[in-house]
C-alpha cells in the first residue's frame, strides 16, 4: 500500500476524502476532522468519482438528508452513493435501487418492503434470531484463535438474511459473496475485473427470478420475496430495477450488520472500561447496541445531487452538483455529540446518531438490524466473558461500506 498524505499537511483543495484507501488504512479520521474545522462544506474538483462537496458536520447532514425538495437521490441524476454511475449504470450492469429512486416511486416500493421489517415482524422474527446466534456461538472454539468476521459476524447475518429471502439454505453464502461484489470496484481486493463483477451480478439475478417465479405461481408467503411479488409497488418491477432492489435489500441486511457485529468487539477491546461495565451490568445491552452503531457507522456517506442553487453555511452549492454526506464523519462531530471519539455504553440519548440516515430515506431495516445486534450480545454474554483481540483487524478497501474482512479473536469462557 502507498504512503498516504499527511491530512494537515495537503492543501485544504487537494483533500478527496473518497479515497477508499484511506478508509482500509483508519486514517480517514484525520481527514474529517481537518474538513469539520475548516471547511465543513469542501469541494473536492478532482475524484475517481468526479467532482462532489463533502458535508461533514452534524447538522448540515441532517439538513441535506432530510430536504428532499433541493436534493435528489434518482440514479437518473446520480444515484444515492459516489461512484452509483459507474458501479450500477456502466460495465454491463444496470441496477436501478429503490434508494437511488424519490417520491412517488421511492414511497411505492419501500411500502412494499416495510411490513417484514415492522416493528410486529421483527418481534417475531426474534425466536429465529436467537436460535441462529446459539447456534453459531456454541459451534466456536475455546480458547484458540479464530477469525470472528467469517466465523461470527458473517455466519449470524447471512443466515438472518437466508431467512429473510426464505433463500436456498446450502447456497446462503452466495448473499454474503454478491453484498461484497455489488459495492466493490475491481482492483479493491473483491473482484479483478468490470467482467467477473458483471457475470457474478448476474448469476445472482438469475438465481432470484427463478426463486421470483416460484413465489409468483404459490399463494402469497411471509418471506421478503414473496412481499416483493405480489405487493402493488413491486409486482412489475423491470429487470433492472428487480436487480437493483435485490442489491439494495442484500447490502441493507448484511454488510451493515454484520460490520457492526464486528465493530463492537473492537470497541469492546478497544475500552476495556466499557467491558468491565457491561459484564457487570449486562441490562446495558440495550443502550450499547445503538452506541455500536454510531461508533461503527457501517455506511461511510450517502450522497444526493443538488436540484436547484443552494447555499449551506458560505458555500454555494450548484444545481446538478454531487454531494457527499460522510455519515462517519458527522458521528464524530463534538458540536452535536459529547466526546464522540469515545465508546460509551451507557451514553445518554444513544440514538442520537446518522448511521440510519433521515427523513424519507431512513433505513427500513433499522429494527431488524438493532435486534440482531441486541440478541447477538445477550447470547454472547451467557458464554463468554471476554472476547479478546489478539491482533489488528483487517479492513474493507470502500468508502462505502466501512467494515472489516478479518479480526483475531480468542474466546475466553466465564
Amino acid at each position: 500500500m502507498s504512503t498516504l498524505p499527511d491530512p494537515d499537511a495537503l492543501p485544504l483543495d487537494q483533500i478527496d476524502v473518497s479515497n477508499p484507501r484511506l478508509y482500509q488504512a483508519d486514517v480517514i479520521g484525520p481527514y474529517f476532522a481537518r474538513l469539520r474545522r475548516e471547511a465543513p462544506v469542501h469541494y473536492c474538483a478532482d475524484s475517481a468519482y468526479g467532482p462532489f462537496w463533502s458535508i461533514t458536520r452534524y447538522e448540515d447532514i441532517v439538513t441535506v438528508n432530510a430536504d428532499d425538495d433541493a436534493f435528489s437521490c434518482s440514479y437518473e441524476k446520480g444515484g444515492h452513493i459516489l461512484g452509483y454511475e459507474k458501479l450500477f449504470r456502466r460495465h454491463g450492469v444496470d441496477a436501478r435501487m429503490f434508494q437511488s429512486t424519490d417520491a412517488p416511486l421511492h414511497t411505492a416500493q419501500r411500502k412494499a418492503i416495510a411490513p417484514i421489517v415492522a416493528r410486529a415482524s421483527v418481534r417475531d422474527m426474534a425466536l429465529i434470531i436467537r436460535e441462529r446466534c446459539a447456534e453459531v456461538l456454541d459451534g466456536l472454539p475455546v480458547g484458540e484463535p479464530f477469525n470472528w468476521v467469517e466465523a461470527v459476524s458473517i455466519e449470524i447475518t447471512t443466515q438472518v438474511l437466508a431467512a429473510l429471502f426464505d433463500f436456498p439454505w446450502a447456497q446462503r453464502r452466495l448473499l454474503t459473496r454478491w453484498s461484497d461484489v455489488a459495492v466493490t470496484e475491481p482492483g479493491f481486493g473483491i473482484i479483478d475485473s468490470w467482467e467477473a463483477r458483471r457475470q457474478e451480478l448476474e448469476a445472482c439475478f438469475t438465481t432470484f427470478a427463478e426463486l421470483w417465479q416460484t413465489r409468483l405461481t404459490g399463494p402469497p408467503r411471509g418471506d421478503l420475496l414473496s412481499l416483493m411479488v405480489h405487493a402493488e409497488g413491486t409486482k412489475d418491477l423491470s429487470p433492472e430495477e428487480f436487480l437493483g432492489n435485490l442489491i439494495n435489500l442484500i447490502v441493507g441486511g448484511n454488510d451493515t450488520t454484520r460490520n457492526s457485529m464486528t465493530g463492537g468487539i473492537v470497541a469492546l477491546n478497544r475500552y476495556p472500561q466499557a467491558y468491565a461495565k457491561l459484564r457487570t451490568d449486562q441490562t446495558l445491552v440495550d443502550s450499547m447496541v445503538p452506541e455500536i452503531i454510531r461508533w461503527q457507522t457501517p455506511i461511510s456517506h450517502m450522497a444526493r445531487t443538488a436540484l436547484r442553487d443552494y447555499r449551506l453555511g458560505e458555500a454555494e452549492i450548484k444545481a446538478g452538483d454531487r454531494i457527499a454526506l460522510w455519515y462517519l464523519s458527522g458521528n464524530r462531530d463534538d458540536t452535536a455529540i459529547d466526546d464522540p471519539e469515545t465508546f460509551i455504553i451507557d451514553r445518554p440519548q444513544p440514538r442520537r446518531h446518522l448511521s440510519f440516515g433521515f427523513g424519507a430515506h431512513h433505513c427500513v431495516g433499522y429494527r431488524l438490524a438493532e435486534l440482531q445486534l441486541k440478541i447477538a450480545w445477550e447470547e454472547i454474554l451467557k458464554r463468554f466473558r471476554h472476547i479478546e483481540m489478539v491482533g489488528e483487524p483487517v479492513r474493507v478497501c470502500s468508502n462505502i461500506i466501512h467494515g472489516y474482512t478479518a479480526l483475531p479473536v480468542i474466546a475466553h469462557p466465564w
